[in-house]
């Protein structure tokens, strides 16, 4: 079972480049960020086209996510728990059924947190509290867990070209990736650090400043997983080249691939 986690940047602007992507690339479950669309407004058609089942939790010009799935996709639940006062569009989990085992994929887009000190920063560290206790509840199930998407961490000084630049940044701010850390302490493995300790991985490279021609990168893209998910890895690895393409989000798709 092959899941990307994919910040499309808006489905509205790169409608061609997803469909070109998933038509080439053909993950069995794509999990989008940033959709930038109320649910009714998705172009739900031209995606099914291609073979995907098509679930969302869309949110007018921000935010916004999706799982597409050429596998049944069962028990959809879109919104994270914990605040009934929040309609930020941050969160959908399902359930993919493989052909040897069934996977609980969650999609998120954790708030980006900026400017530091502030409402916005404050509300970052309070969803990651709120989501510590969603992980917490879906553990007991002991099944494979993909929690995968747009962290907005960057985890350690390896994950970023020039660390001294985000030091005050809410995305590698102390609090954010002791947050990041205190998620992985429930029992969650980052994929891609399972598969390779290199440095200069990155999966965004901003469009201002010729970021991607100078290959100032960052990591904020995760799939963390359960044990039980884990056990079923068979790699990882990040789409560097979709941001070389056409007409590229400032995020690359990043790839793990299960024996479910």
């Amino acid at each position: 079972m092959k899941i990307a986690t994919y910040n499309i940047n808006g489905i509205r602007a790169r409608l061609e480049t997803v469909t070109a992507w998933l038509s080439e690339q053909s993950p069995d479950v794509a999990l989008l960020q940033e959709i930038k669309i109320v649910d009714e407004a998705f172009p739900r058609e031209e995606i099914e086209r291609l073979g995907y089942r098509v679930a969302t939790h869309g949110q007018k010009g921000f935010n916004g996510v999706a799982i597409l799935s050429r596998l049944p996709l069962e028990d959809v639940i879109r919104g994270l728990p914990g605040d009934e006062s929040d309609e930020q569009s941050r969160w959908i989990e399902g359930t993919a059924i493989g052909d040897r085992r069934a996977v609980r994929v969650c999609c998120l887009y954790l708030p980006n947190g900026n400017p530091v000190p502030g409402d916005k920063y404050a509300y970052k560290l309070a969803w990651m509290r709120r989501m510590r206790e969603r992980v917490r509840q879906l553990l007991r199930s002991e099944e494979p867990i993909v929690l995968a998407g747009d962290y907005n961490v960057i985890p350690e000084p390896r994950d970023v070209r020039r660390p001294d630049d985000w030091r005050e940044d809410a995305l590698f701010r102390p609090e954010s990736r002791a947050a990041f850390r205190r998620l992985e302490a429930l029992g969650l493995y980052d994929a891609i650090r399972l598969r390779t300790q290199a440095p200069n991985l990155y999966s965004f490279w901003d469009f201002q400043r010729g970021s991607w021609e100078r290959d100032n990168g960052i990591r904020i893209d995760h799939h963390l997983l359960t044990a039980q998910a884990a056990d079923l890895l068979r790699d990882a690895w990040i789409e560097r080249e979709a941001r070389g393409g056409a007409k590229p989000s400032d995020h690359v798709p990043v790839w793990i691939d299960l024996d479910a």
